[in-house]
């Protein structure tokens, strides 16, 4: 009875450690770990005795006899893993630490972001004696896109704040919430302050198409839009207007797919979730039928991963249909990465034609995967009317690089709401460079200088996955120890804090308590306090007895 990892992971390995017969990959060290869109089950080799089950924090491993009709297909797609990538070597994975020498005395670090990047880079700093970590953030909430960049349909993934919470109950972590940097405190400060700076501030701004009529209303960021449905306190009071039969998001990666699913999602459903509320009340009323995703390419390299096709494929009461595939799919082959090659090429395009093949049901509402088609201009007066598209066809340049080139044909899709899903971007850091055609932070292995450092999004723009994250994270880490070690680093000239009025780990645990709370009274996971005030409010309420313990 092989067990089965049935959606993208956090990839951070334990589950690989834990294996008494190494048959979960790609594991520590080989092609693709951390970068790839999930890990797989060896179903040949695997020994059913559970271990991956224990030790993977956000429950992505299931016995294959445990499987819904929806993860039947992981089942296949673990399989086909390991028909391209064998890993003949069954030896027991055995990983010894080998820590670093450190000087003796305390090390100090500052963590500016308690997202994903942010918290990894603390656990990392963490596992060596004697350091300490202070994790900054602007909002009064930490655990970045885990918390507000999420789904509310997809629970499951946000499981990894359970890692987490885990890593902030360390001894020697402390959070300073609601805390800009630049405005509350500045770099200096933290220099001040601490060792070393770690920034992990994520990417914050969002791509522009760059055509006319994106200023128009309707015409919305995805980012922005997913803020909103997630009661992100910078967007929660926003107002979308959804009175319009048909959406289009321009983009088809994970975000663009989540955007899709929610605008055509049963509001029932979703008023069991942690959805914002004010969200909920405009998706009751939505006039929405028809949400299509435009692709300016082909299937090959559009940037949603598998696991998250297969969930689009296995809605019950949505219709998924597909367009603009090129008649030979095989030729389509070109994808983003070696990894996406040898992992999924093959899935891409098989999973597309099923669901091309498939018959609508009549009065259901659907989602449309179109490919080969670009935005050209949105079309509008006082607010967007319809969107007038192009189709494309695709050309390899010299490097490899695929492009898609506009034809001329152009046809207009009335729509009410246009969505741009293509790309975050990273905003400058203050008092750090800043390159503007990448939006990031120049740096060496996450080293920008002795004593300042970048991990996640700001160091290698907005790609990969969770998991991606703690690898990114490890290697600026260990830029930072190498600089400690080698007596770079300037020790502390104040021990005094630097946001003496900001929350800490208590506070965000009571903010924590008070959401849960009001959830478990609504049968919901949580109901997410949207504002600022409310959020300060809930964190410096005074605990009631039972709460005292």
């Amino acid at each position: 009875m092989p067990y089965v990892v049935t959606r993208s992971c956090c990839a951070d390995a334990s589950c690989v450690l834990a294996c008494p017969v190494n048959c979960i990959h790609p594991a520590p060290g080989e092609p693709g770990f951390g970068t790839t869109e999930m890990l797989y089950v060896d179903p040949r080799t695997c020994v059913d005795c559970g271990a991956c089950t224990t030790a993977c924090p956000v429950d992505a491993l299931k016995p294959h006899t445990a499987l819904g009709e929806a993860e039947l297909p992981f089942l296949e797609l673990n399989a086909a893993y390991y028909e391209r990538n064998p890993h003949e070597d069954r030896a027991p994975m055995h990983v010894l630490p080998r820590p670093r020498a450190l000087p003796a005395g305390e090390l100090s670090v500052a963590v500016v972001g308690a997202g994903p990047a942010g918290l990894f880079a603390a656990d990392e700093l963490l596992r060596r004696p004697g350091v300490r970590v202070t994790v900054y953030d602007r909002l009064p909430t930490p655990y970045g896109l885990a918390r507000a960049g999420v789904a509310p349909d997809h629970q499951d993934t946000r499981q990894v704040t359970r890692l987490f919470r885990t890593i902030e109950s360390q001894p020697g972590f402390r959070y300073r919430l609601g805390v800009e940097i630049g405005t509350d405190v500045t770099h200096a400060d933290l220099l001040r302050a601490h060792h070393a700076v770690v920034y992990a501030v994520g990417a914050a701004t969002d791509k522009r198409l760059g055509i006319e009529g994106e200023e128009l209303p309707g015409s919305v960021s995805a980012t922005d839009f997913v803020a909103w449905y997630n009661g992100h306190p910078d967007r929660a009071d926003d107002d979308h207007v959804l009175d319009t039969e048909r959406a289009v998001v321009v983009g088809n990666g994970n975000v663009a797919l989540d955007v899709a699913r929610i605008l055509t999602a049963d509001p029932e459903a979703l008023a069991r979730t942690d959805i914002s509320d004010r969200a909920l009340a405009a998706l009751r009323t939505s006039r929405i039928r028809e949400v299509v995703l435009l692709g300016r390419r082909g299937p090959a390299q559009a940037a949603f991963t598998v696991p998250e096709l297969l969930a689009l494929s296995a809605l019950q009461d949505v219709d998924v249909t597909v367009e603009g595939l090129p008649g030979d799919l095989s030729a389509d082959s070109a994808g983003p990465t070696a990894a996406e090659a040898a992992t999924h090429a093959a899935e891409k395009p098989r999973l597309l034609a099923d669901l091309a093949a498939r018959t609508p049901v009549e009065g259901r509402r659907r989602i449309v995967l179109r490919f080969l088609t670009s935005p050209t201009r949105i079309v509008g007066t006082d607010r967007v009317h319809a969107l007038e598209v192009t189709a494309t066809t695709l050309h390899t340049d010299d490097d490899g690089t695929v492009r898609a080139r506009p034809t001329g044909a152009t046809r207009t899709l009335d729509t009410g709401l246009v969505l741009r899903s293509i790309g975050y971007r990273a905003r400058p850091v203050p008092g750090l460079p800043f390159d503007e055609d990448t939006a990031t932070v120049p740096h060496e292995a996450g080293r920008v200088e002795p004593g300042v450092y970048v991990a996640g999004w700001i160091k290698r723009g907005p790609t990969g996955f969770i998991g991606t994250n703690k690898t990114c994270a490890h290697e600026t880490v260990e830029s930072l120890l190498e600089d400690f070690a080698a007596g770079r680093l300037t020790p502390p000239v104040s021990a005094a804090d630097v946001a003496p009025d900001a929350l800490g780990l208590e506070e965000w645990r009571a903010i924590d308590r008070a959401e849960r709370a009001a959830g478990e009274a609504q049968g919901r996971p949580r109901v997410t306090l949207t504002d600022t005030a409310s959020l300060f409010r809930a964190a410096r309420a005074p605990l009631a007895p039972a709460d005292r313990g």
